[in-house]
Formats: C-alpha cells, structure tokens, sequence
C-alpha cells in the first residue's frame, strides 16, 4: 500500500501550515536579542518543549526502532545519564550563564580566559555542529524518498528551503514555538503508529512482550563491565552523563534555548523537565522497535538497513491518512532540529566571529549580517547532507559519534574555567587540543562512543589544568 492524494494532503497541509505559523513571528524582532534571544521572554514550559525537539531529529524517530529491532532496550541506559548530567548543569554551569548578558555559551569561555580561547571553542562548535547536522538532514531524505518516490537530492532541498523560510524571518521565537507545535504532531503521531501496530500484531501486547521477552528484547540492564560494550549500565550512565553534559551545557544548540528563558530558575525547570519527557519519548521509540521486530520477524537487511524499517511500515502497512500523519510528525522532527541547527550556528558566527572584528556595526546591519548567516548556513548544511548520501552507518549513532568527538574538548575547557581559578588560557588551549586529538583516536580505534566525551573530558582538564600549573601565563 502507498501513500494516497488524503496522505499526501495531509503532509501539504503541515508543510504549508508550519511554515505560515513560523512567520508569524517575523515582526517580532527589532534587535540580535530578539533575534537570537526571543527577547528572553519565552516561558519555562515551551523552552523543556523546544529542548526536547532540538534533542530530537528524525535520526531519533527512524533509527531508535531500528536500533531496537536488531537488539533490545538497553539504549535507555545513556537516557539515565542524560537525566544526571541535566542535573550537573544546573549545578555548575547554569549560574555562570546568568551572570551577565551572554549570547553565545563560548562568551562565558571570553571572560574566563580570553578572545583567542572564546574562537577556538566557537569554532570547533560550528565545524562539529554543522557535520553532526548534515547526517540529521540526510535522514530526512531516506523517509521523504520512501514516502513520496522523490529523489534524496529533491527531499533535502525542500525540507531545508521550507524550513530556512520562517528561521530567516522569524528567529529563535518562530523556532521555539514551531517546535512547540512539532513535538506534540511527533510524539503524537508516534502514539497513533504504536497503538496501529498493536491493532495489527495478532494477539495484540500479549503476544508482543511474550515473544519479544523470549527473544531478549525487552532487556534494559547490562551489568557487564565489558568496556567494547556501548550500552552497558556503566558506559551508558557515565557516557551519557559526560555526553549530555557537554551537549547540552557547552553546545550553544541547547545554550541558547537556556539563555532565553525568563530567569536561571526557569531555565533549570526547562532543562530538568526536558529529561522527563525524553526519558519517556525514547521508551516510546525503543518500544516501537520491538513491536516493529514482532511484527515482520525478519532480519533488519531485509529492509536495505535498520533506518528503513520504520518508514517502509509506515507507508505500507499504516491505514490511509494515519500513515500521511505519520510522515507529517517524522518531517516535524526534522524540521524542528534543522531550525535549531540553522539559529545556533547564525548567532554563534555573528556573536563569537563577526561581531568582534566590527563592534561598531549598527543594528540594523547587524539583523541583516544576522540573517545572510542563516541563510549561509542552511546552504551548507544542504551541501554536507548531500554528500552523508554516501552510505553511512546506523544513522543515529554516526550523529553522536560526529557530535561526541569534539565535546570531551568543550566540556573540559568549560569545567575548567568553572571549577579552577589556576587554570589559564595557554593550559586550557594545550589539554583542548589533547582532548580532542584523544577522541579522533577513540574513534579511529573503534572504541564505543558512550567513552569517547568522559575520556576527552578527563584528558582536556588534566593536561590543561597541569600545562597551566607548570607555564603560567
């Protein structure tokens, strides 16, 4: 069964909709802190919202199943650290972000060590995010070309020119409460696509857990201390920890979200409600993988790779008009995250590069600098999606490799701004470079990505602390 002229209609109907809903706010913003800021006027609850759909993609949607179909549900080991290292954040860094007027998260890193420090950490976050972005739109072009037949190219292009429309006009408020509205099409998409599949499995839950309880799927716990084992108990909690840590803390995708809101209070309530609801939103995703295994009982290379499952069975056994539903909530996750995306690195080029070189610019200029960086962005984001057309692994975890091999670095040149007054620019410049020359070896050395961020982490504060020590400044 292939999608009718009702699904299609349906996903016009969000495209179209979504876009004229993002432009609403384009008159909302007279200056780069309405622009990049939402005028830090944005409520606690649609900032834990937006987290949520920044830390969402359609690698989450598509690949978490896969994920789930060729193991079980041990994945939510690295979502119990993601909870903890909210907590971290808002106990060491959170404060430091409210103590001044900041609009990127590498500003704190200025005033802690200095100009040259403040590009290095700006810069590997653009080059970092931007790669780590281009597989995530990539992703999207594996569902739009199973959905719709159109060309990969084809799927990406409008995704992004559909998506660059409202970012350009609207800024961080169109993005925040866009994502607003895509979380709940998503996860509530993603509810009406389990309880379809429970209709569809002959014995319906009962018959699901049983086979999949025989089959090893439902285990959560892995208490191996198997160090090549990327989602034990011990790997998942501390690497998900370091991991969520550094992205959410030092990655100005998520800092600038913090940054909006109304006061540090709300921003910690945000950020620790966001980990309620992705606790929640991953288990739903893993349990779709496995009732997706119950269903077709065949091996994931049946389907091409893991990443196909999901969408093949939206659009051939999904009842006309929820499958369209379907295809609208995996296109607003993408939408949404690439929106974050094409924002973030727009204020971090404008804030952390151009804006130093010409302090002197007026606003008005500034607003348009601000949007031709949007605009820039979104070509290259286009172009790196392109080329992850090449065959790439399980799309999820390519994402977290590229996005975990620079964030030991940062989060290490963070901790030790925040936590030593010892440490200086030198130092912390000589244990980034370590930190992130350690992680391009973890990586190359095949060593599962949960360790790579707490490695870098350790080898970044060490050596940064003690070259500091040794030859101050």
């Amino acid at each position: 069964m292939d999608l009718n002229k009702l699904d299609l209609a349906i996903i016009a109907l969000y495209l179209v909709g979504i876009t004229l809903f993002g432009l609403r706010f384009r008159k909302r913003h007279r200056s780069l802190r309405d622009y990049f800021l939402a005028g830090r006027d944005i409520p606690w609850w649609a900032i834990a919202l937006s987290i949520v759909a920044a830390e969402t993609s359609t690698l989450t949607i598509i690949s978490i199943p896969g994920l789930a179909y060729d193991t079980n549900l041990t994945f939510l080991q690295v979502v119990m650290g993601y909870i903890v290292g909210r907590i971290v954040i808002c106990a060491v860094l959170l404060p430091h972000y409210f103590r001044g007027d900041l609009y990127t998260a590498y500003e704190l890193i200025e005033r802690r060590f200095g100009h040259g420090l403040r590009s290095l950490t700006a810069g590997l976050f653009l080059l970092t995010r931007a790669a780590a972005e281009g597989v995530r739109v990539y992703a999207v072009s594996i569902v739009v070309s199973i959905a719709l037949g159109t060309g990969e190219v084809a799927s990406i292009a409008i995704i992004t020119v559909l998506t660059l429309i409202y970012t350009f006009e609207g800024g961080l408020a169109a993005v925040i409460w866009t994502d607003v509205v895509q979380t709940a099409i998503y996860v509530g998409g993603t509810l009406v696509g389990l309880v379809t599949i429970l209709h569809l499995v002959p014995g319906g839950w009962t018959a699901i857990r049983a086979a999949a309880a025989s089959a090893g799927k439902l285990q959560v716990f892995d208490f191996r201390p198997n160090f090549w084992l990327p989602y034990t108990l011990w790997a998942g909690v501390i690497g998900g920890t370091a991991f969520i840590t550094a992205s959410h803390g030092t990655d100005q995708l998520i800092v600038q979200r913090l940054l909006a809101a109304r006061g540090q209070k709300q921003s910690a309530v945000a950020l620790l409600s966001s980990g309620v609801a992705i606790l929640f939103q991953f288990a739903l995703f893993l349990i779709v993988g496995v009732m997706l295994w119950a269903f077709y009982r065949v091996p994931s290379a049946h389907f091409g790779t893991a990443d196909r499952i999901y969408p093949t069975f939206i659009v051939s056994q999904m009842p006309h008009g929820i499958s369209g539903l379907l295809i609208a909530a995996i296109l607003a996750a993408a939408m949404s995250n690439l929106s974050a995306a094409l924002n973030s690195l727009s204020s971090s080029t404008i804030m952390d590069f151009v804006l130093r070189l010409r302090p002197e610019t007026d606003e008005r200029v500034r607003m348009q600098l601000s949007r031709l960086a949007t605009f820039f962005w979104a070509l290259v984001l286009f172009g790196l999606a392109v080329l992850a057309l090449q065959k790439v692994g399980r799309v999820v975890e390519v994402g977290l490799q590229i996005a975990s091999v620079a964030y030991g670095a940062l989060l290490g040149v963070f901790l030790l701004g925040v936590l030593t007054k010892k440490a200086n620019q030198r130092g912390a410049m000589v244990g980034m470079l370590f930190g992130f020359g350690m992680e391009l070896y973890l990586w190359r050395m095949h060593v599962p990505w949960t360790w790579w961020v707490v490695t870098g982490t350790v080898v970044t504060f060490a050596i940064g602390y003690a070259v500091s020590w040794l030859g101050p400044e």
